[in-house]
C-alpha cells in the first residue's frame, strides 16, 4: 500500500478512465445535438456518459483512499454499486435511439429497474458471495440479447460486433474478477488490476459502438 494512495494501479488505470468518460461524453454531445438534436437523444448519451463518469471516479476514489476501514467501507459499497448504474447507463442509446419503440421503452425501464433493485441488494447484502454479485452484473448485461432481433434488425453489423466485443470484455473481466485467476497475476498487475483494464476495454468498445452507429 501507497502512503498517500492505496492501491496506485487500480486507482489510476480508472481515473484515466473517468476522464477518458468526461472527454467521450463531450463528443457524444456535441455529434448528437448535431445529427440528431431530439430529447430522447440527448438524454441517452449523458445516461452513458454519467454513468462511465460515476463508476469511474467512485472506483478512483475507492483504491485511492487512505482513511479508516469504516471510510473504505463506504467507498466500496460506493463503487459497487456504481456498476448498475454503469450498466443501465450503456443501454440508454440503444433502448432511446436504436430501438426507440416500445421495445427499447421495455428494455430501458427493464435495465434501470434492475440497476435499482441491485443498488439495494449491494447496500443491504453486500458481504453476499463475490460470485453471486458478479453473475448478477454479468446477467443484467447481456439482457440485451432479449431484444437482439429488433436490435439487429436497426443497428449495423459494425456497431453490433463492437456492442458484443464490449460485453464479452465486460464478462473476462467479472470472470477474472470473480474467480480470481492467479496465473494472469504478473508483477504489479494482480488479477483486480487486469479486471480494471478489461472494464476499461469493455466500456471502449462500447462507446465506440454508439458513437460510430447509433448517434
Amino acid at each position: 500500500m501507497n502512503a498517500y494512495i492505496r492501491e496506485p494501479v487500480n486507482a489510476f488505470t480508472h481515473l484515466g478512465g473517468a476522464v477518458l468518460s468526461f472527454v467521450a461524453l463531450l463528443a457524444m454531445l456535441v455529434k448528437v445535438s448535431v445529427k440528431m438534436p431530439s430529447f430522447a437523444a440527448i438524454t441517452a448519451v449523458m445516461l452513458f456518459g454519467i454513468g462511465m463518469m460515476v463508476l469511474y471516479t467512485a472506483s478512483a476514489v475507492y483504491h485511492s483512499v487512505v482513511a479508516s476501514e469504516r471510510v473504505i467501507y463506504f467507498f466500496r459499497k460506493l463503487d459497487h454499486s456504481m456498476i448498475f448504474i454503469l450498466i443501465a447507463g450503456t443501454y440508454a442509446p440503444f433502448c432511446l435511439i436504436t430501438l426507440h419503440s416500445a421495445n427499447g421503452l421495455l428494455l430501458f425501464c427493464l435495465v434501470y429497474a434492475t440497476a435499482v433493485c441491485g443498488i439495494v441488494f449491494k447496500m443491504f447484502w453486500f458481504s453476499c458471495p463475490r460470485w453471486l454479485s458478479t453473475a448478477i452484473y454479468i446477467t443484467m448485461g447481456w439482457l440485451i440479447v432479449l431484444f437482439f432481433a429488433p436490435l439487429a434488425a436497426n443497428l449495423s453489423a459494425g456497431g453490433i460486433m463492437l456492442l458484443v466485443l464490449g460485453g464479452i470484455f465486460y464478462t473476462i473481466g467479472g470472470f477474472i474478477y470473480g474467480t480470481k485467476l492467479k496465473w494472469l497475476e504478473f508483477k504489479h498487475m494482480g488479477h483486480h488490476e487486469i479486471f480494471h483494464v478489461f472494464v476499461l476495454l469493455g466500456s471502449l468498445a462500447h462507446f465506440l459502438s454508439v458513437y460510430c452507429y447509433v448517434i
